[in-house]
C-alpha cells in the first residue's frame, strides 16, 4: 500500500532507515531524561515510584 503511493525506492530507503532512526530515538530519549528532572520521570513508574518518597 505505501509502495502505491511513495515508491518502491523510497520505501526501500525508509526500511534501511528504520534502525539508525530507532537508536538515535532512543539515545535522545535518554539525553532528555538526563537533561530534565529525572524524578519527574521516575516518579510515573509505578514500581519505581515508592522507592522515592519523601517524608
Amino acid at each position: 500500500m505505501l509502495e502505491k503511493i511513495i515508491g518502491p525506492k523510497y520505501v526501500q530507503l525508509i526500511k534501511a532507515w528504520i534502525p539508525t532512526v530507532t537508536t538515535w530515538g532512543a539515545f535522545g530519549g535518554v539525553v532528555l531524561v538526563y537533561a530534565t528532572d529525572w524524578r519527574v520521570i521516575v516518579d510515573r513508574i509505578p514500581y519505581v515510584r515508592g522507592k522515592f518518597k519523601t517524608e
